[in-house]
């Protein structure tokens, strides 16, 4: 069976003034913020993307970004370790709190509660109704760069830069395994499987690493796919398939479940970014996939598996 991607770039969009680091969905999923080196936080709009609206702003750049539907509350992570709480309905109880240290790589709200990564190697656990912090665990110290969660497992997923994956119990914040030297450089990015049988990392050293979650996270296989940096992944709303990205400019969409490389969107072919491309979301609003760069915009993309 041959399978192929149909690409369509839907739209290129303007405004930072600086590299855009993250994304994350918005109050409704046609919504989408993104957070730059500007230090702002962007909404747009993917029914009509063309104007953004500035929505946040703080006053250095921006790695990491959480919203929060229930407060309507944006958590942004600084390159300083700092936490910035903004309401959107209440700006008199928008606080900053200088918690990490060397940047905060990754928020995640997980099981009713924040996780911040911090570039100290400390994962913090935060209260949301109280925007205070609860627990921390100084895991290693290199950078803390990803956090996933294992429902089912009741697992901590956490990537760094010391070329480990730490597994946390999420009830007592204690660590039930190591991957040493799950790579041969620092881990930036982590994806479950839709069946959460596969936890994929990618790293520093461009490989992407399979790991067999029910074989107590046993390497499954290695691929070397990018020529540098995997900065991001992410997976279809529907779970077949996987989009990398890279410092190599590309963004590559695989099969999910045999690990097939499918396509490689580029600049010159696709009308790609023309730099790093730091951070991807696949929406599930009309499975969009949301890319940004260094090179200050983001792209919407429609990708289609046809058989």
């Amino acid at each position: 069976m041959n399978e192929t991607i149909q690409l369509q770039k839907i739209a290129q969009l303007t405004g930072h003034k600086a590299a855009i680091y993250t994304l994350v969905e918005g109050s409704t999923v046609q919504y989408v913020y993104s957070a730059a080196g500007d230090g702002w936080v962007v909404q747009w709009d993917l029914d009509d993307p063309k104007m953004g609206k500035l929505i946040a702003k703080v006053e250095t750049n921006i790695f990491s970004l959480a919203y929060i539907k229930r407060k309507n509350l944006l958590v942004v992570g600084n390159m300083n370790g700092g936490i910035h709480w903004v309401y959107l309905d209440q700006p008199e109880q928008n606080k900053d709190i200088d918690h990490h240290k060397n940047g905060v790589f990754d928020i995640q709200e997980i099981e009713g509660f924040i996780f911040t990564a911090g570039g100290e190697g400390m994962l913090t656990k935060w209260s949301i109704e109280e925007g205070r912090s609860l627990e921390s665990l100084h895991i290693t110290n290199e950078s803390l760069r990803c956090i996933r969660y294992h429902k089912e497992r009741k697992e901590l997923i956490v990537a760094a830069s010391d070329n480990s994956i730490y597994i946390l119990d999420i009830d007592d914040f204690g660590i039930k395994q190591v991957i040493s030297n799950a790579h041969n450089n620092s881990v930036f990015s982590l994806q479950l499987s839709a069946d959460a049988k596969h936890l994929i990392s990618g790293s520093r050293d461009a490989q992407l690493n399979v790991w067999s979650v029910e074989e107590n996270y046993e390497a499954f296989t290695s691929i070397p796919a990018h020529m540098y940096t995997i900065n991001s992944m992410a997976l279809h709303p529907k779970g077949h398939l996987l989009a990398t990205a890279s410092r190599d400019k590309t963004i590559k969409i695989w099969d999910a479940y045999s690990f097939k490389l499918l396509k490689v969107i580029d600049t010159i072919r696709d009308g790609g970014h023309v730099n790093s491309v730091n951070k991807i979301l696949w929406s599930t609003h009309e499975n969009k996939l949301i890319s940004c760069s260094d090179d200050r915009t983001l792209i919407i993309w429609n990708v289609e598996l046809t058989v």
